[in-house]
């Protein structure tokens, strides 16, 4: 059955590929971003996906923006909270801006748009929530202690909201990607890619494509895949 899903930074890396996921197997796709309306342009004119430009770290602006995706396109059934960034630096010399810059777009934006939908999907007994953290959200990372702290809550996030809205039909699961091969990480030094990839045991990067279908299996699930964390990071870390 199609569904209406939103993906949060959607237009670029992950998200991109999770939203061409998502409309090749039937659904109507609305991909948010922040800031870079040329690559949302050129995304939607490329893969005919609807872009919309909101602030997932503002609660009213996100409330607003998917209160208007539901009466242009219908009732949000399958969220995917993928929207991130990074501001690393070791935390003596972490300022609080950077601090919570990263808190408040990774982790209080997987509130801001999950708490605007979550009530209807209850209505409806349906719902399909994935969120997007880190293998840095399990094992942490030098120079990432706003990041894995993030990406550590939306972990947690993920088990307690699971346990609210399974009786309700809602499944809510987190994917950990290791290091996939985005323009963001393609772009490091060759040199620093190469002791990344050493630390990977299946020896390369992980694709953008590996994440979605990971997404769309637990779209797809009946329901009893609930609360879970989906470790892919080709066992650079595997979590106990």
């Amino acid at each position: 059955m199609a569904r209406t899903a939103l993906v949060t930074g959607g237009t670029r890396g992950i998200g991109a590929a999770i939203s061409i996921a998502l409309k090749a197997a039937g659904h109507t796709v609305v991909a948010s971003y922040a800031s870079n309306d040329a690559a949302a342009a050129a995304f939607a004119e490329q893969t005919g996906i609807a872009v919309k430009r909101f602030d997932v770290a503002d609660y009213d602006a996100s409330a607003a923006a998917i209160a208007a995706i539901e009466a242009e396109v219908g009732p949000v059934d399958i969220l995917v909270n993928n929207a991130g960034i990074t501001r690393d630096g070791f935390l003596h010399k972490m300022t609080p801006e950077a601090w919570r810059a990263v808190i408040t777009t990774d982790l209080d934006s997987v509130f801001n748009c999950t708490r605007p939908v979550i009530e209807g999907m209850r209505a409806r007994s349906w719902g399909r929530i994935v969120n997007i953290s880190s293998i840095n959200g399990q094992k942490g990372q030098i120079g990432q202690s706003n990041y894995s702290a993030a990406k550590a809550g939306m972990i947690g996030f993920t088990k307690a909201l699971a346990q609210e809205g399974a009786a309700k039909g809602i499944t809510v699961n987190c994917i950990c990607p290791g290091y996939i091969a985005t323009e963001m990480v393609s772009a490091m030094p060759p040199e620093a890619l190469a002791k990344v990839v050493a630390t990977i045991p299946a020896g390369r990067l992980g694709e953008a494509d590996e994440i979605a279908r990971a997404v769309l299996f637990l779209v797809d699930d009946p329901g009893f895949i609930n609360g879970a964390t989906l470790t892919i990071n080709g066992a650079q870390y595997i979590a106990g």
